[in-house]
C-alpha cells in the first residue's frame, strides 16, 4: 500500500481493502535518502496496525542497495542505506524488511559479499528482532538469487542467522525458470526449496501473476489468473497447508487515477484479492 500523505494512512488504506497483512515502503524506494521518521508518526503507525489486526506487516528496501558490489562507494553507500531500513523497520514494530539480494558477474563472490554485509548489519549495527527477508528474484541481468540454492548459500554463509528469512515471488519463481503452474512442476519446485533452503526459512509470498513466461528471466507483473501462472497455479498455493498460516501479499499493478493522500477502494485490488479468496477451498 501507498504511504504517501503518511504511514498511518497505508494502514488505513489495508483495512478499507480488507487485507489481513500489509507492505510498505517507509521512504521512496528510488532515493537513499529518506525523511526523518517522527516519533509521533512511528506511535501513530503501530497503534493503527493494533487497531486494524493488521499482521505481519513487512516493508520493501530500496531498489538502489546492491549488497554485491565490490565498487567501495557503492557499497558503502548500500549497507548504509539497508542499516536505515533496518532501523526504520524496528521502530515500526515490522516483522522484516523484503530484500532483493544484489547483482553481480561473478556469482560466488556475489553471494559472500551479501552474506556478510547482512551478517555484519544484524550482529553488530541494528540490534533487534526485524528480520531481513531475502527475496527470490527473476534473474534479470546478473541478479542473484534467482535459484534456491543461491538463496541457500547466503543463509549458510550466515551460519543459518535466526533474523534471515525468504520471500517468494510467485512471478519470480516462473520467470527465474521454476514451473509453478502445473502440477508437476509445482511439486518440483516445493522439494527443490525444501531441499535447498528448507522450510522453516519461509515468510512471506508475493502473489503476482507474470506476463513473461517460463524461464523468460523478465519480471513483469500483471493481475491474477492473467498471466503464466494461471488461476491453477494459485488455487494450488493457497489450498497449500504447508503455507496455511503464511501472509501472501500483492504487488499486483494498481489503479493509475488515484488521489495521492486518499484512503479509497482500488478497484484493481479489490478484485485481485477477491480473485484469490475465491480459490481458497
Amino acid at each position: 500500500m501507498s504511504v504517501a500523505g503518511g504511514l498511518p494512512l497505508a494502514v488505513g488504506r489495508a483495512a478499507l481493502q480488507g487485507c489481513d497483512a500489509l507492505q510498505i515502503f517507509t521512504k521512496n524506494a528510488n532515493q537513499w535518502r529518506g525523511r526523518p521518521l517522527p516519533p509521533e508518526e512511528a506511535r501513530e503507525f503501530r497503534g493503527r496496525v493494533a487497531d486494524a489486526a493488521v499482521a505481519p506487516v513487512v516493508s520493501h528496501a530500496s531498489y538502489l542497495i546492491n549488497l554485491a558490489s565490490t565498487a567501495a562507494a557503492l557499497r558503502a553507500q548500500s549497507i548504509g542505506a539497508m542499516a536505515d531500513e533496518l532501523e526504520r523497520a524496528e521502530t515500526l514494530g515490522l516483522l522484516g524488511v523484503v530484500l532483493h539480494p544484489g547483482t553481480s558477474s561473478d556469482t560466488a563472490n556475489g553471494l559472500a559479499l551479501i552474506a556478510q554485509a547482512l551478517a555484519d548489519l544484524l550482529e553488530t549495527t541494528v540490534p533487534g528482532r526485524t528480520m531481513v527477508l531475502l527475496e527470490h528474484t527473476a534473474g534479470q541481468g546478473h541478479s542473484l538469487g534467482a535459484t534456491f540454492e543461491e538463496i541457500g548459500a547466503i543463509i549458510r554463509a550466515m551460519n543459518g542467522h535466526p533474523r534471515v528469512g525468504v520471500c517468494l515471488d510467485t512471478c519470480h519463481l516462473i520467470a527465474s525458470g521454476y514451473d509453478i503452474a502445473t502440477a508437476d512442476g509445482y511439486a518440483a519446485t516445493f522439494a527443490t526449496f525444501e531441499r535447498e533452503v528448507g522450510f522453516e526459512r519461509l515468510k512471506l509470498f508475493h502473489l503476482n501473476d507474470s506476463k513473461k513466461p517460463l524461464g523468460s528471466r523478465v519480471d513483469r507483473h500483471t493481475h491474477i489468473g492473467e498471466g503464466h501462472v494461471g488461476l491453477e497455479g494459485f488455487r494450488r498455493l493457497v489450498n497449500d497447508p504447508r503455507f496455511a498460516d503464511l501472509p501472501m501479499l500483492l504487488e499486483t499493478p494498481k489503479e493509475e487515477a488515484r488521489r495521492p493522500n486518499a484512503i479509497a477502494i482500488d478497484r484493481h485490488d479489490q478484485r485481485n484479492l477477491a480473485t484469490l479468496r475465491s480459490l481458497v477451498r
